[in-house]
């Protein structure tokens, strides 16, 4: 009963923050004009009608599906690696995605090109293809690896050392780049969820529809393999193929949010911690839902607080990720700690 009024809670407060987020920023709209706006009715001022659409609602979306989708990537990663500090960027994902928006911004100014200097649509459409092609390129090696390598650790270290080597290469490119090329890509480094704008936004949101249920399946899976590996594999799971079934999960779910929103960091490490201190349990059955819900709502957290008046834009989202979730993680942790 408790859990499901915790769960009934979260749930609720995902269209609260989401109306908020609509809301709140540099100029106030009223909600019932936010509403007007979002039923097609317009506003009075077409201004508004213009913030909502072209800016407030992308970002509502983007922050809903980044939160979840990297959540509950989180999740199957610590699982499966049995390591609570495993987080979605520990195969090396991340940073072959940063790799491959790098190839872009720190290569434009040696072929002559401005273009990703502005980060125009046509820009933002192409740093999206580069960062995918990365990390789905990196996502093919370690799916390969997965089949061949026998030991979850081996199989860490391993991404682990592609990050490293992503990390250098980027750090050599960086060196012969010109400052406006390197500080295009420390922006993008930042993350943020207001660079997901027009048709971009329903194509990621319905990329991570489809992908999040389909990650929902491996509940049963994943609780074998909290018991160890030889008691599932007497129960009949196959381990291998589970492996490969819930890093390619993780992996997929990780590539496409960074590829839209940059490398987000924190939200992957920390919620499933705190969705374990919320619902006391280890059944993947409630703690998936529980995670992909308490990443979604701490996401629109974070986009809220970056956009609060008086500032000048939006602060950068990782910043925000960490300031925020970190005390909400270690208040969770030290509450639900036994004595």
């Amino acid at each position: 009963m408790r859990r499901t009024a915790i769960m009934i809670a979260i749930g609720l407060s995902i269209p609260l923050f989401a109306m908020l987020n609509l809301c709140m920023g540099s100029v106030a709209i009223p909600v019932s004009d936010v509403i007007s706006i979002l039923i097609g009715n317009g506003s009075e001022s077409d201004v508004w009608t213009n913030i909502v659409m072209m800016t407030r609602w992308p970002q509502t979306l983007t922050a809903l599906a980044c939160g979840a989708g990297l959540s509950v990537a989180g999740l199957e990663m610590q699982t499966v690696f049995h390591n609570p500090l495993a987080g979605p960027s520990v195969l090396g994902v991340s940073s072959a995605a940063s790799l491959g928006v790098a190839c872009v911004v720190l290569l434009s100014g040696a072929i002559g090109s401005s273009l990703m200097n502005q980060f125009g649509i046509v820009g933002n459409t192409a740093l999206t293809l580069a960062a995918i092609i990365g990390a789905m390129s990196v996502m093919g090696v370690i799916v390969m690896l997965s089949q061949k390598v026998e030991g979850n650790v081996t199989l860490l270290i391993v991404g682990v050392m592609i990050g490293y080597i992503a990390s250098a290469i980027i750090g050599v490119m960086k060196y012969f780049s010109s400052e406006e090329d390197i500080r295009a890509y420390v922006i993008w480094g930042l993350g943020s969820f207001a660079r997901v704008t027009g048709g971009q936004v329903y194509v990621f949101t319905g990329i991570m529809a489809a992908l999040l249920p389909l990650s929902m399946l491996l509940a049963k899976p994943l609780n074998l393999l909290l018991l160890g590996e030889q008691y599932a594999r007497n129960l009949g799971l196959n381990l291998q193929r589970t492996r490969l079934l819930v890093i390619s999960s993780a992996g997929i779910l990780t590539a496409v949010t960074t590829a839209y929103c940059g490398p987000i960091m924190f939200l992957g490490l920390a919620v499933p911690h705190i969705a374990r201190g919320l619902f006391g349990t280890a059944d993947h059955r409630v703690l998936l839902p529980a995670t992909l819900l308490s990443g979604a709502s701490l996401a629109l957290v974070c986009n809220l607080i970056a956009r609060l008046p008086g500032f000048e834009g939006a602060l950068p989202i990782n910043s925000v990720t960490a300031l925020i979730g970190a005390p909400v993680a270690l208040w969770v942790l030290l509450h639900r700690a036994p004595s």
